[in-house]
């Protein structure tokens, strides 16, 4: 009468279809990391791009291939962990950035042109 089934499991890795780290997964990571690190370090110490506004788009493309890396290999982010409720919050995250920094960046442009205009007091009768 006392039989247990061991068909049921208290533990649900089983049904747990996230990330599961592994060193050779965090090699991988530190790998890219570096190289990623690297290469922006040696375009900027050598001068390898003569313009300064190229430079600094190459390095924006760098840094956000960084990101991406440590969101997967580090952070172990994917649509399947948590049942894509992290995605969702990553992306929610996103997009509330991307409009607060487009907001300011639009308000500090008009600022100027929406601010009165100062008088120049030395032309004053």
């Amino acid at each position: 009468m006392s039989e247990h089934n061991n068909d049921h499991h208290d533990d649900h890795h089983d049904d747990d279809v996230g990330y599961h780290a592994t060193v050779k997964g965090y090699v991988i990571g530190f790998i890219l990391s570096v190289i990623l690190t690297a290469i922006p370090f040696a375009l900027v110490m050598g001068k390898g791009i003569a313009s300064s506004s190229v430079l600094a788009l190459v390095l924006l493309g760098f840094a956000a291939v960084q990101i991406v890396v440590h969101m997967i290999y580090f952070l172990h982010m994917n649509s399947k962990v948590e049942g894509g409720w992290s995605m969702l919050a990553l992306i929610f995250t996103i997009a509330i950035v991307v409009i607060m920094l487009a907001g300011s960046v639009w308000v500090m442009f008009h600022l100027n042109s929406n601010m009165m205009p100062v008088h120049d007091l030395r032309n004053m009768p």
